[in-house]
């Protein structure tokens, strides 16, 4: 967890608020997604929320209730074209208009290439990038609507590098950060942005999962992989889903308009060149 010097912007500075934005968040019900839709919440937005999971869902709407927001609960998957339109449609219905889309919603599954199945491969192209290209196409004629808009796609470190035994999940996450940067210049003239963070190993309960498949594979330590991970990075340190949402919520502020198609790593210095 972060000590003290990291400290967060405060939400009450007049160029951090979100006030009369509506906001539509992806796989909000855990990790980074529910630390977004709090943060975008408590900025002042009317916030979407989506995930396939009603239960936790509904804790994450009392959770940005509580922090002064406005919530929406859809429940739903990004994998079906059907939920994705109800989703747009509820939160425009509700809260008339959508002008900020943080597409969230993926996982991550590690083989080496020799075993990467078709169905492994297809899955994570069809949820890490696909999902993202439906969502955001249903999402932005009410941006242009509106005349402005927001769009963040959650990428990862893995989008701006390689790592081994996830190339699958490399591929999608290169083929949204790819799609991020041609949106960002395609659509930059309706003042709408569009931007990806990419972060590096966050602590949440994919990295736990993730740990403790690599731990069965490997008959090594969960101790051990965790330092391993955690060495990847200058920092030395996992990073959390409340600094990854603070990236997310400037990228939606006034104050962010001219950041338009990039790829902004959250990872402690993995990336510096």
């Amino acid at each position: 967890m972060p000590s003290g010097e990291w400290r967060s912007v405060r939400l009450g500075e007049e160029g951090w608020r979100l006030s009369g934005e509506v906001a539509l968040v992806t796989g909000a019900g855990r990790g980074i997604g529910r630390a977004t839709a709090i943060r975008l919440g408590a900025a002042g937005a009317k916030v979407g929320l989506m995930a396939r999971t009603e239960s936790e869902l509904g804790e994450v709407a009392s959770e940005v209730r509580a922090a002064g927001g406005e919530a929406l609960e859809v429940p739903g998957s990004v994998l079906e074209q059907a939920d994705i339109e109800r989703a747009v449609g509820e939160t425009v219905k509700v809260f008339g208009g959508l002008t900020i889309l943080v597409n969230n919603a993926g996982t991550g599954k590690s083989a080496p290439f020799a075993k990467t199945t078709r169905a492994l491969w297809d899955e994570m192209i069809a949820l890490d990038l696909t999902s993202v290209f439906a969502t955001t196409q249903a999402a932005l004629p009410h941006m242009v609507a509106a005349g402005h808009g927001r769009i963040v796609n959650v990428a990862s470190a893995a989008g701006l590098k390689g790592y081994p035994y996830i190339a699958a999940y490399c591929a999608a996450k290169h083929g949204l950060v790819g799609l991020t940067r041609a949106l960002g210049v395609e659509l930059a003239g309706k003042k709408i942005t569009v931007n990806a963070v990419c972060p590096g190993y966050v602590d949440s309960a994919m990295t736990t999962l993730n740990i403790e498949i690599m731990s069965e594979k490997t008959k090594r330590p969960k101790e051990q992989i965790l330092h391993e991970i955690e060495s990847m990075s200058p920092q030395h340190r996992l990073f959390t889903p409340e600094e990854i949402a603070e990236t997310i919520h400037f990228l939606c502020t006034a104050g962010a308009k001219g950041i338009t198609g990039q790829a902004i790593p959250i990872c402690g210095g993995e990336l510096a060149v």
